[in-house]
């Protein structure tokens, strides 16, 4: 049964990897349903789940990552994924602190180019500018082309610091490195927006609509396409 659950969930994470989450979330189903315990399988359908969001979905993942905490499979890498998927959970049910408190336990433990993307976002989320700048500065030396981190410090002076200038710096060089990022892509289009560029805002809008969105996005989906509409 084991050997046959194991090659259930390889097949499982390839057709996510594919693209289609409704034959995976199926097969994941059935996995947990039967108490098939692996990260191989929990910390993707944790992401599956987090995409698809709902309330519901963020407690089933903080259900199924506390499971995954007993998989054989658990090294430090998926444990980190774990934590992370964990905080991103308690974010989105309104926990943000908690949220904070995990990643920073993890940081302590083990630093990580994950944990510095993702804890230093919920710092500007959380509207904390000294701890925004100070977190996304030290992710920057950890490593200063990580995309993520170089959004994360553009975000920290547009929208904790009123410094617009500042921020473009970093918003360029994230776009230079990754030109699909999706807040990157939207912040840019503000610019161009106050610049009077309504083309090259809604060119790089309709790129960033074309991503694939994520929980720690700061443009939704509805945003891009309300400002969509009404820059046409």
């Amino acid at each position: 049964m084991g050997i046959l659950d194991s090659f259930k969930a390889r097949k499982a994470l390839m057709t996510q990897q594919k693209g289609n989450t409704a034959e995976a979330k199926k097969a994941y189903e059935e996995l947990y349903a039967g108490n098939y315990i692996s990260a191989g399988y929990l910390l993707p359908y944790s992401v599956l789940l987090l995409r698809e969001g709902g309330e519901q979905n963020y407690l089933k993942v903080k259900e199924i990552l506390k499971k995954a905490e007993k998989a054989p499979d658990l090294d430090a890498g998926r444990k980190q994924q774990l934590f992370m998927n964990y905080a991103v959970a308690q974010y989105k049910l309104g926990e943000i602190e908690k949220a904070i408190q995990l990643l920073e336990a993890s940081h302590q433990k083990a630093p990580c180019g994950l944990t510095y993307q993702s804890l230093g976002w919920l710092y500007i989320e959380a509207g904390d500018a000294e701890k925004a700048l100070a977190y996304n500065q030290e992710a920057l030396d950890y490593d200063d082309e990580d995309p993520i981190v170089l959004d994360n410090m553009g975000q920290t002076y547009y929208r904790l610091l009123n410094d617009k200038e500042k921020a473009k710096e970093y918003f360029d060089k994230a776009i230079e490195i990754k030109d699909s990022q999706i807040d990157t892509l939207y912040f840019l289009a503000q610019y161009d927006k106050e610049a009077g560029d309504k083309a090259a805002a809604v060119e790089k809008l309709e790129k960033a609509l074309e991503g694939r969105f994520s929980p720690l996005n700061y443009a939704t989906k509805e945003m891009i396409q309300k400002e969509i509409d009404e820059l046409k």
